[in-house]
């Protein structure tokens, strides 16, 4: 009944758009999916990303593949979960639609126990095979996200019997920004040794992930850490993106390391951005240069700018910084005023640094919904003017 079962994955997951847009728009159709448990819906919404983009963590399109296996696969859950188990302990041959079902019906701890025994097993079995086009790999890591279950993610991930099964940096991305958000910093650098060891590229995420890491440790030992990861980075000629760079910058001026921070403040690109001004400002105030940090206030005010047009703003904690800085210096009066007027313009935020720092992202499928609502509404004012 296990194969049986396990030929209906295909077909599941090839239709789980129209499924899942048919069981959203149709909420009473949940009633007769069986296997749902109570409050795997409400997961959906529990389970969030940190410093990645659903671009990369695909989240969301996870779970709507899962909603829809789960309503192809309807009575079959628990037998099939139970009759997995049952395989494993007979050792009996696993194949892959077989474990691509089991993976897309695990909605608890306890199941994910058992799909983590059945790729194990898989792994022995298939040592020297190629998976083909699908990666086990992101899926599991996925869903150790849904369920929290970061410490199973890294101990998978690190697990020596496993070298070769995650072959591909998005799952250690997906288990490093898991572990991130849990605050285990410790363990999310034991995934990225794991994943130098075993030979695998490090992209723009994993080094973001990487100095993010870095500055929430704040020791001598990850500063250095770091400085290695984006230098060596650099002379390979790797891509390093902007919020690399500003974790980098900010961990330097945490090391009191202004050189450094200058640096790498130096190699960003587009530094027009929010987090970027603000990291701006306290480089200046902690070398010194507090005349030009008031200049930059000063020229954020803009009292002729339209209401719609998004003005800079600063953190309390920056400005804080600055004035302390400034204290009893010739521009103290007039840094007073700048920030009395930019508190007036609602220009000063109560956000910290850190959060700045520490964003979700938005993907480019978001950004692309956004810019295409925003082509409409021009394309609807401009035709209500035209027929006015």
């Amino acid at each position: 009944m296990v194969q049986s079962v396990g030929k209906r994955v295909n077909m599941a997951l090839s239709r789980c758009g129209k499924c899942v847009r048919s069981l959203l728009h149709e909420p009473s159709k949940l009633v007769f999916c069986r296997v749902l448990q109570q409050g795997w819906i409400e997961r959906f919404a529990g389970a969030k990303r940190y410093l990645l983009s659903e671009d990369v963590i695909r989240l969301q399109d996870f779970q709507q593949r899962k909603l829809a296996v789960a309503h192809l696969a309807t009575g079959s859950k628990g037998n099939y979960i139970e009759m997995f188990n049952q395989k494993l302990k007979s050792k009996k041959l696993i194949l892959r639609d077989d474990l691509k079902l089991l993976l897309h019906l695990c909605q608890t701890a306890d199941d994910m126990v058992i799909a983590r025994d059945a790729i194990h097993r898989y792994h022995a079995e298939n040592r020297n095979l190629a998976f083909g086009e699908f990666k086990f790999g992101p899926v599991f890591m996925r869903l150790c996200y849904e369920l929290s279950l970061e410490d199973m993610a890294a101990a998978t991930l690190t697990d020596e019997t496993m070298g070769g099964f995650f072959n591909d940096s998005t799952s250690f991305n997906i288990a490093m920004d898991m572990l991130f958000t849990k605050g285990s910093h410790e363990s999310t650098l034991k995934v990225l040794e794991t994943m130098r060891k075993q030979g695998l590229s490090f992209n723009s995420d994993t080094l973001m992930l990487a100095s993010g890491t870095c500055y929430k440790l704040n020791t001598p030992e990850s500063y250095r850490l770091c400085i290695d990861l984006l230098e060596g980075s650099h002379v390979k000629g790797f891509y390093i993106c902007r919020r690399a760079y500003c974790f980098a910058v900010a961990l330097a001026l945490r090391q009191n390391d202004i050189e450094k921070a200058q640096l790498w403040y130096s190699a960003i690109m587009s530094s027009d951005s929010r987090l970027c001004q603000n990291l701006k400002i306290v480089l200046l105030a902690m070398s010194g240069a507090t005349t030009e940090a008031i200049s930059i206030l000063s020229e954020a005010l803009r009292p002729e700018c339209p209401s719609f047009v998004r003005k800079p703003e600063f953190s309390q904690e920056v400005v804080d910084l600055l004035l302390s800085r400034s204290e009893d210096g010739p521009e103290m009066e007039r840094l007073e005023q700048i920030v009395s007027q930019l508190q007036q313009a609602k220009q000063v935020t109560h956000q910290t640094l850190d959060s700045m720092l520490c964003y979700t992202p938005m993907g480019k499928k978001k950004q692309e919904l956004v810019m295409g609502k925003r082509r409409i509404s021009r394309r609807t004012l401009q035709s209500t003017l035209m027929s006015e």
